[in-house]
């Protein structure tokens, strides 16, 4: 142990309340503490600006705020107790780019430069800290995460599960007066292996199984037009949904049961199989998608899409990253619609097309909750008519968005869907109107661009989408003015940092009072940004870390910095993840807003030096073409 004086102790204990001395070793920190001098800044005093030089001292908030101003931008940058600034200029013998100004009566704790450098090399933490701050602080926050979904995850995938949280979809039902012949339609259109009986308030007065086909219709020659109350198991064993995964399980086996009913206060919520109770803790990727492409019928891949954010939940669980997590959401998505295009077109399709998808799909990118936005490419056979072609694509691409809809996946408000005659389209049509956004820069052209420049094949014919890409960096490269208003445009969304507060949230009067936008305001500042770099390069990826990567050396971006991008944007796509998720489990309705209030100082931290970071980006870009 390590002997302190009363006062380096009780500055060792503050300190530790904070990233990243919460990870420090007790030597280092009183080693630290014993060489902190204590400063006090009035309110509006200037504690550092780019006047004074390079940087010769570290301060460490104690108490108080300190707003960081530029030029350019004003007040945009808000320091609370515990944060340390200004790590880059000293690491890197600069002066600092920004005037630090107290906002009230400060209070910091001040470390010269000769001492700075010599924690470094002292304290791995520390150290790494400094040189990676916003990929440690996320490798925290991932670690607690993973602590508390692990522990759910082990709750919710065992048979100490309660049985409410093992139900798939709804129960499929009929009356007792339901002809059998009737009900066996029903059982095949389902695919299921049984239906319940109920009566007029849903409570269940019986079960038939494809079990009992044999001997109770087939054998005894019963007719089909016998009401299913002469033929179904009477009396049903039933659990109510609070009861455990185990006491189904314990019915099954003693009973020889395939199914347990699940009611509440006697209404039937749901049946759960004995497939549902043994396979919970098997599913993964590899056996969802092999699932996924079994299915016969567009009913039968209904239950998937609630299947896969099941998936995501259990990888979140395992610390699987947001930048691997979205990318397994999309890819199983791209299964699950490569599969309903496949059975909406049967035995065969009239003309070769290619099924485009567009937005968060077409980067790889989707999380829990997504709308369809989707397109065609289609080239016509020789002799036959654009026109003839495209009529019978339209019909094939209603019943495929309509399927996708009812698989979970709901239609575009917007209309950016394949069943739009805008969006079906010949390769050459699509040159058209991609040059005819690129060539006229109108608000209406920036949105779209926004939308449909990043896209991805998912069915058909490949070459037509690749072949549309690869023109399209090659005009897009060509107008510098485009890509002027592209920036400006984007640049119009600025990240919620206050200057009074940490974050601006919405208003009273908006539909998401107190909350954040984590897509709009979050994730999209890295997404537009990426997109006018990837263009500016002529880079052919399509995902915001790809593309950002990809530009690093082509526009002189230093690694270090590209890597703080991403790892900034990737805690914005985990945060929304995880509160898609919550909403889900609650049975809301799930979105991407936040309430910061709601989240724990760590993550609170990395919420803010994340959109520090979409700044520092946004600057990057006004730079570059002089917005």
């Amino acid at each position: 142990m390590t002997i302190m004086s009363p006062l380096a102790a009780a500055t060792v204990q503050h300190l530790s309340r904070f990233a990243p001395f919460d990870v420090m070793a007790e030597a280092d920190l009183a080693w630290l503490a014993s060489r902190l001098t204590l400063a006090y800044h009035a309110s509006g005093e200037v504690v550092m600006a780019p006047a004074d030089g390079v940087a010769k001292q570290v301060f460490i908030i104690k108490q108080g705020r300190v707003l960081g101003e530029s030029v350019d931008a004003g007040a945009w940058l808000e320091l609370h107790e515990g944060e340390v600034f200004p790590i880059g200029a000293v690491l890197s013998g600069r002066p600092v780019i920004s005037t630090f100004r107290a906002q009230g009566d400060v209070f910091a704790y001040a470390v010269s430069a000769e001492d700075f450098h010599t924690l470094l090399q002292r304290s791995p933490p520390f150290s790494l800290f400094c040189t990676e701050r916003i990929a440690n602080l996320l490798d925290q926050s991932q670690r607690s995460v993973q602590a508390t979904y692990a522990a759910l995850s082990s709750e919710q995938q065992s048979l100490q599960s309660p049985l409410s949280s093992l139900i798939r979809r709804p129960p499929v039902t009929c009356r007792p007066e339901t002809p059998l012949a009737e009900a066996l339609q029903v059982i095949q259109a389902q695919h299921i292996s049984a239906i319940v009986v109920v009566d007029a308030a849903m409570h269940p007065v019986g079960v038939f199984s494809v079990r009992d086909l044999i001997g109770r219709v087939i054998l005894p020659g019963v007719p089909l037009t016998t009401p299913m109350q002469a033929v179904m198991t009477p009396a049903p064993m039933t659990l109510p949904q609070g009861a455990l995964a185990f006491e189904a399980a314990m019915v099954m086996a003693k009973e020889g049961f395939r199914h347990v009913l699940v009611v509440d206060q006697g209404r039937l919520v749901g049946v759960i199989s004995e497939q549902d109770l043994f396979s919970l803790q098997r599913v993964g990727v590899t056996q969802l998608s092999t699932a996924i492409r079994a299915a016969t019928s567009v009913a039968s891949l209904t239950p998937f899409a609630e299947e896969i954010r099941q998936l995501g939940h259990n990888m979140l669980a395992q610390g699987v990253g947001a930048e691997q997590l979205t990318q397994i959401i999309s890819t199983l998505n791209d299964v699950l619609t490569q599969r309903v295009i496949e059975i909406a077109c049967g035995a065969g399709y009239p003309y070769r097309f290619c099924w485009l998808a567009f937005g968060s799909e077409g980067r790889l990118e989707q999380t829990l909750t997504t709308d369809q936005d989707n397109g065609i490419i289609f080239t016509p056979p020789e002799g036959v008519a654009v026109e003839t072609v495209r009529t019978q694509l339209l019909a094939l691409a209603q019943r495929i968005n309509l399927a996708l809809d009812a698989c979970g996946f709901p239609l575009c408000q917007g209309q950016i869907m394949a069943s739009n005659p805008r969006w079906c389209l010949t390769l050459d049509e699509w040159k058209q109107t991609f040059a005819a956004w690129i060539d006229s820069g109108t608000p209406d052209a920036l949105l779209n661009a926004s939308i449909f420049f990043d896209l991805r094949p998912i069915f058909g014919v490949n070459d037509w989408a690749e072949d549309l890409r690869a023109w399209l960096q090659a005009h897009a490269r060509k107008s510098p003015r485009f890509l002027r208003q592209m920036v400006i445009n984007a640049l119009r969304n600025r990240p919620p940092l206050g200057v009074v507060r940490d974050f601006v949230v919405a208003a009273a009067t908006t539909g998401h009072p107190h909350t954040l936008d984590l897509k709009l305001n979050g994730a999209t500042p890295f997404v537009d940004a990426a997109r006018i770099f990837s263009l500016a390069t002529g880079s052919g990826v399509t995902g915001t870390a790809a593309r950002l990567r990809a530009s690093a050396e082509a526009l002189k971006i230093p690694v270090a910095e590209i890597e703080a991008w991403v790892a900034a944007f990737f805690f914005l796509q985990l945060l929304r993840l995880r509160r898609q998720h919550e909403e889900s489990l609650a049975g809301e309705t799930m979105d991407n807003h936040i309430d910061p209030d709601g989240l724990n100082d760590l993550d609170r931290r990395i919420l803010k030096e994340a959109f520090r970071q979409a700044r520092k980006m946004q600057s990057r870009l006004a730079l570059d073409y002089q917005v």
